[in-house]
């Protein structure tokens, strides 16, 4: 199952981002949060582990 990070609840810490596995989440310039590429992501399931704020949820 793909993971998507709910923009709402994203605080933007990259602590996601910082622990993924295969580099799959990044910030968007001028965006207030990060989003996951869906074609790198394994859905190893690490991004909504490590979240503070649960924000990576699964699609």
């Amino acid at each position: 199952m793909a993971y998507k990070i709910d923009a709402a609840e994203c605080v933007a810490c990259g602590t996601c981002a910082g622990e993924c596995p295969v580099e799959a989440i990044s910030q968007p310039a001028g965006s207030d949060a990060y989003v996951i590429d869906a074609e790198k992501c394994i859905e190893c399931g690490t991004c909504a582990s490590v979240c503070p704020s649960g924000a990576p949820k699964e699609a």
